[in-house]
Parts: structure tokens; sequence; C-alpha cells
């Protein structure tokens, strides 16, 4: 799933390229990532709005329309978001859910292989279940916010750091980086870390999370930028999906074990 620097450098390609562009026609090829309104309502409702701003809050799209209403957008795990220049059938792509015809030529694709994925019109996306549940951006916390969140937690780290309830935006890959680079072992309780690990955790979440917003994301399984091009950042990868491999640092084997069904990967020497 594409985690908060995939769906921000996403944001980001999408506010240099459809900001200010009309919607001339939506088409619907598979209705069912449509959650609301009814797909019918949700093509006519966006005919003819003018694209505002575009926002992001966790792993969410939100893009302001012209009326007051917005066009929120969850990836999910397969979702893609790729800018064509075909107008005729709009997407080229059998994968292709939704097509946004803009005005300027160009075409919004919303694909999705496998269906997971989310779209509604709202009229107040800050009041949606799901955003109502989010946890605090990375970016907006301070230090000292981070550690009091820290210190009521008996829960291991690495699950915690995925919990959006938590904090948003963090999933399986850039959990696994941030512990690696913070030095700090993914099945150690929240409790349990020391004023000197607190630290290196709140300072690594920043610096993994800008780093990888600056190469564009991690092309893993399905995520591309708006332009169809992969991101940068899994060259950077220290630990994520290398088990069995040297680590970069001591040359111990990466290891890879289960936590709440999910793969965790991690150097056992330089992690404790």
């Amino acid at each position: 799933m594409p985690e908060l620097p995939e769906v921000e450098t996403i944001k980001r390609d999408l506010q240099k390229t459809i900001l200010g562009r009309k919607i001339i026609r939506v088409c619907v090829h598979n209705p069912a990532v449509i959650r609301e309104p009814s797909p019918a309502v949700f093509e006519k409702s966006l005919k003819g709005l003018t694209i505002k701003n575009i926002l992001r809050r966790g792993k969410l799209l939100i893009l302001e329309l012209s009326n007051g209403s917005f066009l929120t957008i969850h990836l999910k795990m397969t979702g893609q978001l790729v800018l064509s220049q075909k107008l005729g059938n709009p997407g080229g792509s059998e994968n292709s859910r939704v097509a946004f015809q803009l005005s300027g030529g160009k075409t919004l694709n919303f694909n999705d292989q496998r269906l997971f994925g989310e779209l509604r019109l709202v009229d107040a996306w800050k009041k949606m279940k799901f955003i109502q549940g989010l946890g605090p951006e990375p970016f907006d916390l301070t230090y000292g916010g981070f550690k009091d969140m820290l210190s009521k937690k008996k829960t291991r780290i690495k699950p915690l750091l995925m919990d959006q309830s938590f904090i948003s935006g963090i999933g399986n890959i850039y959990a696994a980086e941030i512990l690696f680079r913070a030095k700090i072992n993914p099945d150690r309780s929240a409790q349990s870390l020391n004023e000197e690990e607190k630290k290196a955790l709140y300072k690594e979440i920043r610096e993994v999370l800008k780093s990888a917003i600056k190469h564009g994301g991690s092309s893993i399984d399905d995520y591309v930028r708006l332009s169809g091009k992969q991101g940068d950042y899994v060259k950077f990868h220290r630990v994520y999906g290398r088990q069995g491999q040297p680590c970069f640092v001591c040359n111990s084997i990466i290891k890879k074990i289960t936590q709440g069904g999910r793969g965790t990967y991690f150097c056992p020497k330089c992690q404790r």
C-alpha cells in the first residue's frame, strides 16, 4: 500500500499538473471503487467543476473543487493515479476504473487492479470517520509530544508506528527503515525505549520520510508516480525486502519475522 511518501509525491505531482483544470467528463469503467454518492450522481456532480487545491491527510488524497465539495481518493493496495494525454477512450489501461477528462487535453486515470481503492465525493472531508480516527501527521509532531505519546504505550514499537490512530501515514516499508536507522529492534515495547532511543526514533521518522519524498517514494508492487514512472527510494532501502542478505553496516544477515500478519525486516546486530 502506498504510504505517506508515495501519496505526498502524487499530491505534489498533481499540484504541478492539474490545478485550475476543469473536469470536462467523468467516465466510470468500474463503479466498485466509487463509495459515495452513487456512480451516476458522482459523474454528474463532478462535471464542470474546477480543481482548486490538492491536499493530503495520512494516506488520503483530497481534491478541493470549485463548488466547495471534495473528491477524496484512497489508493489502498493497488490504486494508481496516472495522467494521460489520451481522450477518446480515457485510460488506455485494462485496470482504469475511473477516468477524469480535464481541460487542456489531459485525462487523469484511477487505475486499480484489485478494486480495493475508494473514491468519494463529499461535502466535508474532515468529518469522515476515517479522518477523525487518524493520529497526528509525522511532520506536525514536536519531540515532546512524541515522547508523551510513546510513554503511554506498552505495545511493540513496529506495529505501533504502523497504527494510523497513533501516527498517520507510516506503513510497513518505512516503519522497518526508520527502526533500522534508529537502531531499535522492532520487537521492543514503546515503553522500553530510553531517552536517547526516543530522540533517535523521532529524528529518523522525519529524516526517512523526507528522503523518501525527495526521491519520489518506493515503487514496490503497484505504486507509480503520476507520470507512470517509478519512485527511486527503493535503492536506499537498508532492510526492507532484504532478508538473507548482508547488512550494509555490520555485514550480519538481515532477518524477517512476522508481526501482526506483516513481514518485518531488521538487522539482529545493529538493532537492539
